[in-house]
């Protein structure tokens, strides 16, 4: 064969472009590589058909990671042209060293030539070799810094060194690289988590909105102040006693900030996003459940983390205890609001809501808010009432207990009943 082809490629000699086509066949099919062969497949041989034997197979070692050799084998032909044949390799991206592990590193075959791989084929390929799993995976990007990183591990009490980087999941075992935790927590992080207030209760009129940006440590810290900066707080007045109460409890904006950073899945590129109006705040994060989970098994504490070493490195700095406890939290801190905190899931999110509890009625007098009637309030937040039909289903019961649980939120004034027989419904109390 006397021409080029998407498989094969000719070089009159040695230049350091050979090592462009080396990756870039391990990156795509795999090929054949001629050294001593010009352009037009005339064998104008080597001079020292040893010398560049040598001079080639220690710069593709030395010049291309990961480790290609394995892929690569070498023939002498006439014994002045080197046949340099490559498979495709299974640790993929290749790259040159000297560029690192980004676009003008990483080359893949297109048609006769090579060429630059571009941002997005360079995650397919990391995504092909490494799995699914996004925080232990190489990271695009291996010029980070932990300025961030470093202070919040100071600031509670806990050692933070390069030597920690490899058990806090930050660094490939195998290959030393950066993996995309230790983006998140680099001041190079490219997630950021917006912030938003409305002055109507369906999130269409803006009256200011913020974007945090930077290792997810100094999000955390920007985000919540932020947020507290707009949670409300009045006093009310009994005897003497001056009694001040907040439109959110600050531990459940805690919760629902970190389970929102913890839990999203971070191989989409969109910001976590939190809605605040003057009913209720909104925290939702990209990534649906996991499978086999449901919003349910959530609130009732059952957790299985999407980013397994993030959530521990949150539990090393004790932001977050055992998994599962923080849900639970955030509803027992509204045990005693008639409206309840609900989570509402699709496949690609997950929202956590918390209702402002200065506009929120409070239980009245000995009511207990049993987990079947917060499914049932929960319901009702959700679709705007409830029959009694639609509580023997929700949880399962016989007629006779939901009218009897029903009668029992009306009279906790927890509901009331509208209109009468097959007609008759619950609203939430207002």
């Amino acid at each position: 064969m006397n021409y080029e082809t998407e498989n094969i490629e000719f070089k009159s000699g040695f230049t350091e472009e050979i090592y462009k086509e080396v990756i870039a066949f391990a990156n795509t099919d795999g090929g054949v590589l001629y050294i001593g062969i010009d352009n037009n497949g005339n064998a104008v041989g080597l001079d020292s058909v040893d010398d560049e034997y040598t001079r080639i197979t220690n710069g593709i070692r030395d010049a291309i990671l990961p480790d290609v050799t394995m892929f690569v084998k070498y023939t002498i032909q006439d014994n002045k042209v080197i046949r340099i044949t490559i498979s495709e390799g299974t640790n993929k991206p290749y790259y040159l060293r000297a560029k690192g592990l980004k676009p003008g590193g990483v080359y893949v075959r297109q048609g006769t030539s090579s060429a630059q791989a571009s941002s997005e084929q360079i995650r397919q390929m990391i995504k092909e070799s490494d799995g699914d799993d996004f925080e232990s995976m190489r990271c695009l990007e291996q010029n980070l810094t932990f300025a961030s990183a470093a202070l919040a591990f100071e600031r509670y009490g806990v050692a933070f060194s390069e030597e920690k980087y490899l058990v806090l999941g930050m660094l490939r075992k195998n290959d030393g690289l950066f993996t995309n935790l230790a983006l998140l927590m680099s001041d190079q992080c490219q997630h950021t988590i917006k912030v938003a207030v409305f002055s109507d209760d369906q999130n269409t009129c803006f009256q200011d909105n913020r974007e945090f940006k930077g290792s997810i440590f100094k999000q955390i810290d920007e985000a919540f102040h932020y947020i507290m900066l707009n949670n409300r707080t009045s006093s009310d007045f009994k005897g003497l006693e001056r009694i001040e109460r907040s439109d959110y409890p600050e531990a459940a904006l805690r919760e629902a900030l970190l389970n929102s950073v913890v839990h999203r899945d971070y191989s989409f590129s969109g910001s976590i996003m939190i809605n605040i109006n003057d009913k209720q705040m909104e925290f939702l994060s990209i990534g649906g459940l996991l499978p086999g989970l449901t919003a349910e098994d959530i609130r009732s504490g059952i957790s299985q983390p999407r980013n397994k070493n993030l959530a521990e490195v949150f539990h090393r700095l004790k932001l977050i205890e055992a998994y599962g406890t923080g849900i639970r939290r955030i509803y027992k801190l509204y045990e005693n609001c008639a409206v309840q905190p609900h989570i509402e899931v699709t496949h690609n999110t997950f929202k956590m809501i918390l209702p402002n509890m200065s506009i929120a009625e409070p239980l009245q007098g000995n009511a207990y808010l049993t987990p079947q009637k917060e499914q049932i309030l929960d319901f009702i937040s959700r679709n705007g009432q409830i029959t009694e039909t639609e509580i023997m289903e929700l949880l399962d019961v016989k007629r006779t207990r939901a009218y009897t649980l029903a009668k029992q939120m009306c009279d906790e004034k927890l509901m009331i009943s509208v209109g009468r027989g097959a007609d008759k419904k619950y609203l939430l109390q207002r």
